[in-house]
């Protein structure tokens, strides 16, 4: 081979080297930055055909309605624990901080944390719903089966009770 091919085949070999480096310094990079989406009873179950559940310790979002009845709050601090259910189990989220103001029983919410055990998280945000008319296709796919009534339609007997404000 002549000189002048062995250059070029080196620099292209050298380039598509640097650039599976950087390819996969970027995917290790962004590898702590992922956070998988569940629903309550994806978490539970498993996810996907072969049933894979996330490990304790894991950083995720999980999505669902919170249960009527299930907030507990502690009078003391801003710690509060609700449950969330799809169409199945029921997962309980415990949080530290101030809740949006949207969130109530019965609303839809999308938590992010740690995974503590099969069914606790710890979550350091927690992110209510703003509307409930529209719902995103693969969400509503997941929800299937739950009963709910938009906000548009609710009764009076159906509308959460609003707290008074100081």
């Amino acid at each position: 081979m002549q000189p002048r091919r062995q250059k070029r085949l080196a620099a292209v070999i050298l380039v598509i080297a640097l650039l599976t480096g950087a390819v996969a310094a970027m995917l290790y990079a962004l590898q702590q930055n992922i956070d998988l989406f569940y629903t309550p009873s994806q978490l539970v179950e498993g996810l996907g055909k072969d049933k894979v559940k996330p490990v304790p310790g894991q950083r995720l979002r999980i999505g669902g309605m919170v249960v009527p009845g299930s907030v507990q709050r502690d009078p003391n601090s801003l710690k509060v624990s609700f449950d969330l259910v799809d169409t199945g189990p029921l997962v309980r989220v415990t949080y530290e901080g101030i809740l949006p103001d949207l969130f109530r029983e019965g609303q839809g919410i999308v938590a992010q944390g740690i995974l503590v055990d099969a069914t606790t998280i710890d979550a350091s945000e927690v992110l209510a719903k703003h509307d409930e008319e529209y719902m995103p296709p693969e969400v509503a796919e997941a929800m299937k089966g739950i009963k709910h009534v938009p906000p548009s339609q609710q009764t009076a007997s159906e509308a959460p009770v609003k707290e008074g404000r100081y």
